[in-house]
């Protein structure tokens, strides 16, 4: 595996530092499953076939990811993503927020 299968690093801090409020329904949605396809491809991708950019971006979503959902594992957050998207793309298509 490698960095070219990886969630660039650069889109994780846009999307970080874009306010929940300036994007749209289906932009959190994605955000949400490609950030937990990129967390799942980062655990299963070995540390000696990661960038130094991977590794420093893994590092610190690690940490913050441990300090805010110190108890869910992937699967979970896969789980809970899947969920929110299901009910994001239905209140989208209900007309409803």
């Amino acid at each position: 595996m490698s960095d070219s299968l990886r969630k660039d690093p650069s889109d994780q801090v846009k999307e970080k530092v874009t306010p929940d409020s300036q994007k749209s329904t289906l932009d959190q949605a994605k955000e949400g499953v490609t950030g937990t396809a990129d967390r799942v491809a980062g655990s299963l991708q070995p540390e000696g076939e990661k960038s130094t950019t991977q590794k420093l971006s893994d590092s610190t979503r690690g940490t913050a990811d441990s300090t805010s959902e110190n108890s869910k594992s992937v699967l979970q957050q896969a789980q809970d993503t899947i969920s929110s998207t299901a009910q994001s793309v239905t209140d989208t298509l209900s007309g409803s927020k």
